[in-house]
């Protein structure tokens, strides 16, 4: 295979996984075919630069990296409460933190392990939790909205103990 045909092939290959992200979403293709097709088009614009298979593998792993950076930074597949894979039943217990500061009206957390969109609207019981603060869902409620407690080093038996004391007030 010839040097100048690499470029290309990169492109074709980058281009290709981008659109296979399309069909999984979440699956991390655009990462790599981010840095496939922009090594590609640096080869093909810049030949006397890019000329070598180790000068194209170089600028595929920086920018693969920062591409890996940039999807994981800005959370891009999060934005929305759409496409749950969860049931709420399956979200009691479950921990994350919160990411919009929860109140007894309002408030988003970000569970970990929660489904293709992790991200929910959560209410506490008591007081308010910040912004940052790791939580833990006390209940799913079955519709869109959680409540949570933060996690305050206190173990599921004392929580229970907790609620029970509180229903027999």
């Amino acid at each position: 295979m010839a040097v100048e045909t690499l470029p290309l092939l990169l492109v074709i290959g980058g281009v290709a996984l981008m659109v296979l992200e399309a069909f999984a979403p979440g699956a991390h293709f655009v990462v790599i075919g981010t840095a496939l097709t922009v090594a590609g088009v640096l080869g093909i614009l810049l030949p006397t630069v890019f000329a070598t298979p180790i000068a194209l593998a170089v600028v595929v792993l920086v920018v693969g990296g920062v591409s890996l950076w940039v999807y994981r930074r800005f959370d891009i597949y999060e934005g929305t409460d759409e496409g749950q894979t969860e049931g709420s039943a399956s979200l009691r217990g479950k921990t994350g933190y919160v990411v919009e500061r929860v109140t007894e009206r309002e408030g988003r957390v970000k569970i970990e392990g929660g489904g293709f969109s992790s991200r929910y609207a959560a209410r506490t019981r008591t007081g308010a939790i910040e912004e940052g603060t790791d939580i833990i869902v006390t209940d799913p409620g079955g519709g869109n909205v959680l409540t949570v407690e933060s996690l305050d080093g206190r173990d599921d038996i004392d929580r229970e103990l907790e609620r029970e004391r509180e229903r027999q007030e």
